[in-house]
């Protein structure tokens, strides 16, 4: 029997989330931007930076792809890694829907070859991304009810505002 890890919803500032991972919802510069990658990069100090751009000269060149993932140090973060990735951009036209699943399939990944126990995920391309809380919402709890596995013990969402933590907490009733 496989174990599954508790799915928990948290209402506050994953910038201060204790946890092995935090996921940045992240553009794909990795240079820093706003909303959560701000937040990140602002907390987590100069050493996230320099590991991003040690990225971005070594694997990274034009930036790092849509619903991938990779890691860097938490700098000064309450955490002992980020896994950044990109969500995509929402299109009333085209089905993206994928790829934002990637985003966290992709960041559970890369915890687990961390060997992690504890992530943190913000509400990936709900933002300025346009991404619907809803569907978000859906998206982000199948895919990680799906694919997060042990060693993982507890994965985390971390919701900055309240409607977003009605909507996730609505989802995940439901």
């Amino acid at each position: 029997m496989t174990t599954r890890p508790t799915l928990t919803l948290v209402h506050g500032d994953i910038t201060e989330q204790h946890c092995d991972v935090l996921v940045n919802a992240a553009n794909s510069s990795l240079l820093g931007g706003g909303g959560v990658d701000g937040a990140i990069h602002r907390r987590g100090g100069p050493e996230i930076l320099a590991a991003c751009r040690d990225l971005r000269a070594s694997h990274y060149g034009k930036g790092l792809p849509t619903g991938q993932a990779v890691a860097t140090t938490a700098g000064r973060l309450p955490a002992q890694y980020v896994v950044h990735t990109v969500g995509p951009v929402w299109s009333r036209t085209e089905d993206r829907s994928a790829l934002l699943a990637s985003c966290y399939r992709e960041s559970l990944r890369v915890a687990s070859e961390l060997e992690a126990r504890t992530v943190a995920f913000p509400a990936i391309s709900t933002g300025i991304y346009g991404w619907p809380l809803d569907d978000g919402a859906r998206i982000a709890l199948r895919t990680v009810r799906e694919a997060a596995l042990a060693p993982l013990t507890e994965v985390r969402f971390v919701l900055f505002d309240q409607e977003a933590y009605a909507r996730f907490h609505e989802v995940l009733k439901a």
